[in-house]
């Protein structure tokens, strides 16, 4: 059922049965908000407008003065966010290498409020232990909020709250939707207090997701499982396939053996996506020569859906990060992130050949 209402009639004035106005809340995006919650194991589901949205609400929670302790190798638009929009209310955020917990973990502050983790990375796919960090930040200062984005490895392969996180995002734009036609975030968690605060702050600041998008969710959520298996099927047979290929330089993908996390990926996760990155021999003009022959895959932004996307980290998703920092990233220009789809194995396999072996000509 989708309810498209924006009122609800009311017995008598505040006397209702938990509806009063569509921002406030909605059947349909209640119904999706309870669903997101069982999948990753919570108590506590949030819809939002678009996942950089439930990103904000996040840094919401903060005051003047409050410090955020975030990985280095995060997607572009949180980043942004982070760097330049909380910034500009005295809240900073340092960036720092997350493979190494020890070492992450040294760099919490007095004012650190919140952790804020990617596992795996945007766009270079380094794994976070979650378990340890969360661990060790409890044991160090339990007042802190750890964060997990959980959207390039999905609820079906990774369980933070389970790992020890706080707060679980998503891009529900993502794989969770898994169709393409949906911008929405969500937040998942188990404190009634924290809840109440994120609840208010969704109400507030009024950044929902339509009633229609929360039904297209609900239909995509259905799927998941078997998208994932598929996705995961697809993109370690064509990993494999490139780690051998003469016109790349290294392939990253946390099924490999060749991934220096491929043993915490098989203790952390159940599985994995069908994210990867990889190097172009060659530089720029090799890269974009072998992007523009590409046939099936579409170069586009975003990823997790049923079709074959790539893109140009450095011109396109990180195009917002300093040039200096994604160097030291790795973001360079012949780094290409891959979301593989869906479609028939050897048609992928084939159209990342003909592509590759046109830089050769």
């Amino acid at each position: 059922m989708i309810s498209m209402a924006t009122t609800f009639k009311q017995r008598g004035p505040k006397d209702h049965e938990g509806f009063e106005y569509g921002r406030s809340d909605n059947p349909t995006r209640k119904c999706l908000e309870t669903c997101l919650a069982a999948i990753e194991n919570a108590k506590y589901g949030l819809c939002f407008s678009s996942g950089l949205s439930a990103a904000d609400a996040v840094v919401h929670l903060l005051i003047p003065g409050d410090h955020i302790l975030c990985v280095d190798d995060v997607y572009g638009g949180v980043r942004r966010l982070l760097s330049k929009v909380a910034s500009k209310l005295n809240i900073h955020t340092s960036f720092v290498d997350p493979t190494n917990p020890e070492k992450f973990v040294q760099n919490i502050k007095e004012n650190t409020k919140i952790i804020w983790l990617e596992s795996p990375t945007n766009p270079t796919l380094k794994l976070v232990d979650i378990e340890k960090i969360s661990s060790m930040v409890k044991q160090k200062r339990p007042d802190i909020h750890i964060l997990v984005d959980n959207t390039f490895m999905s609820s079906y392969f990774q369980q933070p709250i389970d790992l020890g996180a706080t707060i679980v995002l998503h891009s529900i734009t993502k794989y969770l939707n898994g169709h393409s036609d949906v911008i929405m975030g969500c937040l998942c968690l188990n404190d009634s207090e924290l809840y109440d605060k994120l609840k208010y702050l969704q109400n507030a600041m009024g950044g929902v997701p339509s009633p229609f998008d929360c039904y297209l969710v609900n239909r995509g959520l259905k799927t998941l499982a078997v998208r994932m298996k598929g996705h995961m099927y697809n993109t370690l047979a064509l990993a494999k396939f490139l780690e051998k290929h003469p016109q790349v330089e290294k392939v990253i993908y946390p099924g490999l053996e060749s991934h220096p996390q491929y043993e915490l990926a098989k203790r952390q996760c159940s599985g994995f996506s069908g994210i990867l990155s990889f190097y172009v021999k060659g530089g720029l003009e090799e890269t974009v020569k072998f992007l523009k022959n590409l046939k099936l895959f579409i170069i586009a932004e975003s990823l997790g859906s049923y079709e074959s996307l790539i893109d140009h980290p450095a011109l396109m998703t990180h195009e917002s990060v300093p040039p200096e920092d994604r160097k030291l990233l790795g973001i360079t220009d012949n780094l290409v992130r891959l979301s593989v789809g869906l479609e028939d194995t050897e048609d992928i396999i084939n159209d990342l050949d003909q592509a590759l072996k046109s830089i050769a000509k």
